[in-house]
C-alpha cells in the first residue's frame, strides 16, 4: 500500500529526540492543535460500530464496541457519513484498549495526516483540520507502525463542525440499528394493478449490471402479500433462485409453528432445495442453486390461487436464457388462507453486513398480471419506498424509478443522488404480452 512507504513517520522522528525536546515537541504540537480544535463548536460523534467497514486487507475487526483485534498494517478501515453541505471540519478518534504506541495515517477529502498515539494519555486524539464537500464522506484510517502486537482499539469518529449543520450516519438507538444500518437500506417497488379484478400470475423480470452485483444482494423479482421470489449472489461460487412463502403463524422460529398452520410442499423442481426458514418470519422456503450471470436478462411467473378449501396454492417457475425453457421451482400450499394474487412487489436488498459499503443496482422491467379469465395487464405504474433504515435518514445511498423505459433500484455504496421515497414512477407501455403458455407449464 502507498501509506506504509510514508517513512519516517512521526514516531520514529521522535525516538530520536532528546526526552527534554521531545516534551516540548509534544507541548506544542498539543497547545497548536487544541487551538485548532476549539474553533469547531459543534461535535458529532459517529460510532465506528455502525458506520466502518474493512475495506482492504484484514487483521482487523468491526465490532459493535467499535474497532478491534487490529494487527495488519495492510488493513484499511473506511468509516463513512453524510455533509449537507461543503465545509472545513476537525476529527478525532476515541480510542479503546491500546497496549503501545503506534501511529495512524487517516484519509479524507483527498487529505490525509498522520496520527501518533501514546501508551497512556487521554481516550480522545486529534487528527486536524479537512476541507470536504457536500454529500458522502470516506474517511480511510490505516496503520502505519506500532510498537506492540496491535494497533490501538478505535470506538468512534468525532466530526466537530463550526455549525449545527446536521450529519447522517447509523446510530443504534434500538433494535440493533448498527446491523440494518451497516446492510445498507432496502428499496422496493409496489405496482400498482386495477382493483376491480382477481389476478392469479405475475410475470416480470431482472437484468443485473455488470459489477452490480456484489456477494450478500438478493434481487426480489416478483413479491406477493405471503412471500417473495427472486435471485440471489450468495458467494463467490453460488447463486440461487429462491421462492419463500411464509406461515400464518407470526413467529420467527419455525419450530414454534402448529402442525396445521405449516407451509406444505406439493411439488418442486429437479435439484431444488427445500425446507424451513426463520428469522424474519417464518415459513417454507426453495431454493435452486443456480450461476445466473450478470448482463443476461431472467424471467420470473408465477401464481396465487385459492384450492377452494380454505388454502391457498404458490407456485414458481424460472427462465434463463443460457437454459432456454421455464423451470418448475416449487409449489407449497398455505394453510388457512384464501387469496388471489396480492400486492405485486419487487424489492432490492443486502444481507451482508460487512458487504454494505459495497453497491449494487437491477433492472426490472416487463411487469405483467393475468386475471383469473386469462387476460394479461400490463402494470407500468409504481411506488417506490424504503426500510425503516432509509426512512429514519440512517442510510441515503438509496435509489429508485425509472430510467431508460425501465423501471429500476439501487442501493449501497454510499453515493449522493438519492430519490425521495413513497415518490411514484411510470415506465413506457408496451403491447408484447408475456411469451409464456402458463397451461403448458412444468
Amino acid at each position: 500500500m502507498q501509506n506504509n512507504q510514508i517513512k519516517p513517520n512521526m514516531m520514529s522522528i521522535k525516538r530520536l529526540l532528546p526526552m527534554a525536546a521531545m516534551v516540548v515537541l509534544l507541548a506544542c504540537e498539543s497547545s497548536g492543535v487544541q487551538e485548532e480544535a476549539n474553533a469547531f463548536q459543534e461535535t458529532t460523534e459517529i460510532p465506528l460500530g455502525g458506520n466502518a467497514y474493512v475495506t482492504t486487507g484484514t487483521g482487523v475487526e468491526v465490532t459493535r464496541q467499535g474497532v478491534q483485534h487490529w494487527i495488519s498494517s495492510e488493513a484499511v478501515l473506511s468509516t463513512y457519513f453524510k455533509t449537507q453541505k461543503p465545509q472545513q471540519v476537525f476529527l478525532q478518534l476515541v480510542l479503546g484498549a491500546r497496549n503501545a504506541p503506534c501511529d495512524f495515517m487517516v484519509t479524507a477529502g483527498g487529505q490525509r495526516k498522520e496520527v501518533s498515539v501514546t501508551a497512556q494519555g487521554s481516550d480522545t486524539v486529534h487528527v486536524g483540520k479537512f476541507d470536504l464537500d457536500e454529500g458522502y464522506v470516506k474517511v480511510d484510517i490505516q496503520g502505519v507502525s506500532k510498537e506492540g502486537e496491535a494497533f490501538s482499539a478505535i470506538k468512534s469518529l468525532l466530526v466537530k463542525t463550526k455549525d449545527n449543520a446536521p450529519i447522517v450516519y447509523v446510530k443504534d438507538n434500538e433494535s440493533n440499528r448498527y446491523y440494518w444500518g451497516r446492510r445498507g437500506p432496502s428499496v422496493h417497488l409496489s405496482y400498482e394493478v386495477p382493483e376491480n379484478k382477481n389476478f392469479k400470475w405475475f410475470y416480470s423480470e431482472i437484468t443485473v449490471p455488470e459489477g452490480e452485483d456484489p456477494n450478500g444482494s438478493y434481487y426480489m423479482a416478483n413479491g406477493f402479500g405471503e412471500g417473495y421470489f427472486g435471485i440471489q449472489a450468495n458467494a463467490d461460487d453460488e447463486r440461487r433462485v429462491l421462492f419463500s412463502v411464509w406461515s400464518p403463524f407470526h413467529t420467527d422460529n419455525p419450530e414454534e409453528i402448529p402442525e396445521d398452520q405449516q407451509i406444505k410442499l406439493l411439488k418442486k423442481g429437479e435439484g431444488v432445495y427445500t425446507g424451513e426458514f426463520g428469522n424474519e418470519g417464518s415459513g417454507g422456503q426453495s431454493y435452486w442453486k443456480y450461476q445466473w450471470i450478470t448482463g443476461n436478462t431472467y424471467r420470473f411467473l408465477n401464481s396465487v390461487e385459492p384450492d377452494g378449501q380454505g388454502n391457498t396454492i404458490y407456485t414458481a417457475y424460472f427462465y434463463a436464457p443460457e437454459l432456454g425453457e421455464w423451470k418448475l421451482i416449487a409449489s407449497f400450499l398455505r394453510p388457512q388462507s384464501d387469496t388471489w394474487y396480492k400486492r405485486p412487489h419487487s424489492f432490492l436488498e443486502n444481507f451482508n453486513d460487512k458487504n454494505g459499503y459495497l453497491g449494487r443496482k437491477a433492472f426490472y422491467h416487463d411487469q405483467w398480471a393475468m386475471d383469473t379469465e386469462g387476460h394479461w395487464t400490463a402494470l407500468t405504474t409504481a411506488k417506490f419506498t424504503g426500510d425503516d433504515i432509509a426512512r429514519r435518514g440512517y442510510r441515503m445511498d438509496y435509489a429508485g424509478g425509472v430510467e431508460n423505459g425501465q423501471f429500476f433500484l439501487q442501493n449501497g455504496g454510499f453515493f449522493n443522488d438519492f430519490e425521495e421515497l413513497n415518490s411514484m414512477h411510470q415506465r413506457s407501455a408496451t403491447n408484447q404480452e408475456p411469451a409464456v403458455d402458463v397451461d403448458a407449464l412444468p
